[in-house]
């Protein structure tokens, strides 16, 4: 059987401290429709900042 399109998309969660370090992951479209963000730990800046959604290029 051939498997359907997915729901789930991939996006970057970019540091808002300026770094331009950032994480990857998916994210169910149909599920969580506005953007995400989370605090996450930074290596560059050595502290937990917020990792905002932008799309992958």
């Amino acid at each position: 059987m051939a498997r359907g399109k997915g729901k789930t998309v991939p996006i970057k969660l970019l540091s808002s401290a300026g770094t331009g370090f950032f994480y990857t992951t998916r994210k169910n479209v149909s599920n969580t429709q506005h953007k995400m963000a989370f605090v996450k730990y930074d290596p560059i800046v050595q502290r937990r900042v917020l990792f905002k959604e932008h799309k992958i290029k």
